[in-house]
């Protein structure tokens, strides 16, 4: 139990750190245009390489067929997001669809 709670506290202060030391960098320095422009981009593929695993593959193994209700799910949230530009909103939907789909099919 002890052993978890350290790597629990561990854990905790490398994301803090990880968190703060870009923003003590780069606070109170003007950045250049084309950084401001770059900065936009980088959500993306951050959030693609969060989703693409759960998305695509399952058990370890690439799974595109038309049993992953992953897939069915994250199109239509997809479109929610891209319409609501609502988070909680995409967030709720997709949770609402996948259990709707997980109840009505076996």
């Amino acid at each position: 139990m002890q052993d978890a709670l350290i790597i629990a506290l561990l854990m905790a202060i490398s994301n803090a750190l990880i968190r703060m030391i870009p923003v003590g960098i780069l606070s109170g320095r003007k950045l250049t245009p084309t950084m401001l422009i770059w900065l936009k981009y980088v959500p993306v593929p951050v959030l693609c390489a969060m989703l693409a695993p759960d998305l695509l593959t399952e058990n370890g193994a690439l799974n595109i067929h038309f049993s992953n209700c992953y897939l069915w799910v994250a199109v239509p949230s997809f479109l929610v997001a891209y319409k609501s530009k609502n988070m909680f909103l995409t967030v709720l939907f997709g949770v609402a669809l996948l259990a709707l789909l997980r109840l009505l099919v076996p």
